[in-house]
């Protein structure tokens, strides 16, 4: 997580830099909202997927985020974790939208979501400031049939 360019596309409450401290809560607490699942490669931990049920008179869908170690990038994992993520969570629980919000340049992670179902449902133009930098947040859905 202390990788710049893993995080680069992920959310400003992961902090930076990443401690030992916020691994530890993340483990003993943050892990345990909603749905979350260690990505297993080998034997070894190579990234995070989980989904967030929303609150009130959302929810009925949950939003996913993921990240994957840099040396296990393009080599599908992604994708099959997000696979993995939807027939979890449309087979578990009462969840009829899954959706995922992109920053603009995170081209790789929209293709990893059409490759699982999802479709770009709309665009929020300056919506995300990270780092000094405006993005346009991507929203993609997938519902359950």
């Amino acid at each position: 997580m202390n990788d710049q360019e893993v995080v680069k596309y992920l959310s400003s409450k992961i902090p930076t830099p990443y401690t030992s401290e916020d691994a530890n809560w993340w483990i003993s607490t943050g892990s345990k909202m909603g749905i979350v699942k260690a990505i297993d490669f080998n034997g070894s931990l190579v990234g995070c997927i989980g989904a967030e049920k929303g609150k009130f008179e959302y929810q009925r869908s949950a939003e996913i985020g993921y990240w994957i170690a840099k040396d296990h990038w393009s080599n599908g994992i992604a994708t099959q974790a997000v696979n993995e993520i939807i027939s979890l969570v449309f087979n578990t629980t009462d969840t009829v939208r899954l959706f995922a919000s992109i920053f603009s340049q995170n081209t790789v992670s929209m293709r990893v979501l059409g490759k699982c179902g999802f479709e770009l449902e709309v665009v929020h133009n300056k919506a995300i400031y990270k780092d000094d930098i405006f993005y346009n947040n991507h929203v993609f859905s997938l519902l359950k049939t």
